[in-house]
C-alpha cells in the first residue's frame, strides 16, 4: 500500500511538472494565397524542415494564411497574441502586411521577425526585426553595379505601397551621389493586371536603365510590359523578385536582366572566401531535396535563417524565463540585440540595439538572368 501511494504521488508530481512546461509557440503569418503566394509558399515549404524541439523545449508552429491582405495579417496577429499566446511572430513575407502587423505585435510586447523589408517610423521597431536585407543595403549593391555599367539615367516603376516607396527613398540619394538621375517615376498597385500607360511614359523617357520594384510573380508583368513597348536598355529588379517565378513567367523577356539578391540564391557560385557559402549550400541542398532541383528561393532562405535565429536566441531566453510568459517574450527580444555576429544563408547578420536590420553593404549579390537561370555577376 505504501508503495502504491508513493507511485501515485510520483505520478502526480510528474504530471504537475509536465503541465507546468509550455511549448514554445511561434505564430507564422504568410501570404499563401493572393499576389504574395510566390513568396509565402516557399517559406512554408522550408518550415516543414523546422526542428520539433529547440534547447530541449517542444516548438509549435501555428501557420496562418494572410492572403496577401494587410487586414487579414492584422487579424492573424491578434489571434496569435490573444488566443494562441505565442512567444514570437514570423511574418509576413509582404511588406504592407508586415507593416500592418507591427503595431499590434508591439502593443502586445511580442517579438515580430518580419520576412519582408518593412520600414516603420523611427523608434517604433523596438519589437520588430527583419530577416531580409534592408533596401539601403541592396540599393547600394545595385548602384555599384550600375556604375560599372555606366548608367547615368534611371526610370522607376514600382509598387504604390510601402515597398515601392522605401526602395525609391533608398535608391534616390545613392544614385544622385553616383552621378545618376531618376528621370521618370511611375507606380502601380499589386492588384493591377496591366501597366501599359506607365510603361509608355517610361520608354518615352528612354533612360539608360529601368528599375522594377515588385515581388514574386508580380515582378514579371511590369518587366514584360517595358520590353513589349520596345525598351532596349538594362532592366533591374529588387531582391523581392529573386524567385523562380520571375524567370518562369517572364520567359525570354527577362533574359539579360539584373536582380539584386542575398547570397543564398547562388550558393554554389559564391567564392570559397564568402562567409555564407557553407550555410547557403546547406540551405539549398535541404530545400531542393524537399521541393525539387532548381527551386531555391530567396524567401525560403529567410525561413532557414529564422531557424538559425531561434537556435541562437531560445537558449539565451530560457535562462531568464519559461515559454508562454511575458518575461520569456521580452528575453527573446533582448537576445536578438545581443546575438552577435551570426552567419546566415543570406549574409552575415549582426543585430544590435540601434540596428534591427543588421546586414552590411557587403551583403547584396548581383545576379543576371542567363538561359533562364540566375547567374552571379563577377
Amino acid at each position: 500500500m505504501k508503495l502504491a501511494r508513493t507511485l501515485v504521488a510520483a505520478a502526480a508530481m510528474l504530471a504537475a511538472a509536465t503541465s507546468a512546461l509550455a511549448d514554445i509557440k511561434v505564430g507564422v503569418s504568410l501570404s499563401l494565397t493572393g499576389p504574395g503566394s510566390g513568396l509565402g509558399i516557399p517559406m512554408q515549404n522550408q518550415l516543414k524542415l523546422f526542428p520539433q524541439t529547440i534547447a530541449g523545449e517542444k516548438v509549435t508552429l501555428i501557420i496562418l494564411d494572410d492572403a496577401s491582405d494587410p487586414g487579414k495579417g492584422v487579424s492573424n496577429v491578434r489571434r496569435f497574441v490573444t488566443e494562441d499566446k505565442v512567444d514570437v511572430i514570423l511574418g509576413s513575407c509582404l511588406t504592407p502586411v508586415a507593416a500592418a502587423m507591427a503595431p499590434v505585435a508591439a502593443e502586445n510586447k511580442t517579438l515580430q521577425i518580419a520576412a519582408s523589408p518593412v520600414g516603420v517610423p523611427p523608434g517604433q521597431d523596438h519589437w520588430l526585426f527583419r530577416l531580409p536585407q534592408g533596401n539601403d543595403v541592396m540599393a547600394f549593391a545595385m548602384v555599384e553595379h550600375m556604375k560599372k555599367q555606366n548608367i547615368k539615367t534611371i526610370g522607376f516603376l514600382g509598387y504604390t505601397d510601402a515597398y515601392g516607396e522605401l526602395w525609391l527613398k533608398a535608391l534616390t540619394p545613392l544614385a544622385e551621389k553616383a552621378g545618376m538621375k531618376i528621370v521618370a517615376t511611375e507606380r502601380f498597385a499589386r492588384t493591377d493586371t496591366s501597366v501599359t500607360p506607365q510603361a509608355l511614359k517610361l520608354t518615352s523617357a528612354n533612360p539608360d536603365a529601368m528599375l522594377v520594384v515588385a515581388s514574386g510573380s508580380g515582378a514579371a508583368m511590369p518587366h514584360k510590359a517595358i520590353v513589349e513597348r520596345g525598351y532596349k536598355g538594362k532592366i533591374y529588379q529588387t531582391h523581392a523578385a529573386a524567385t523562380p517565378d520571375l524567370v518562369r513567367i517572364g520567359g525570354k523577356d527577362v533574359e539579360g536582366s539584373f536582380v539584386v539578391s542575398g547570397p543564398a540564391v547562388v550558393a554554389e557560385q559564391l567564392p570559397d572566401s564568402h562567409p555564407s557559402k557553407k550555410v547557403a549550400i546547406d540551405f539549398v541542398t535541404k530545400y531542393e531535396k524537399l521541393v525539387g532541383a532548381g527551386q531555391r528561393n530567396q524567401f525560403a532562405g529567410h525561413s532557414y535563417d529564422f531557424e538559425i535565429t531561434m537556435n541562437r536566441i531560445v537558449p539565451v531566453a530560457m535562462k531568464r524565463a519559461k515559454p508562454g510568459t511575458p518575461e520569456f517574450r521580452a528575453a527573446l527580444r533582448d537576445a536578438m540585440e545581443t546575438m552577435g555576429r551570426t552567419v546566415f544563408a543570406h549574409g552575415v547578420m549582426n543585430w544590435t540595439k540601434d540596428d534591427h536590420w543588421g546586414y552590411t553593404n557587403e551583403t547584396g549579390v548581383m545576379l543576371k538572368v542567363v538561359g533562364g537561370k540566375f547567374v552571379a555577376e563577377k
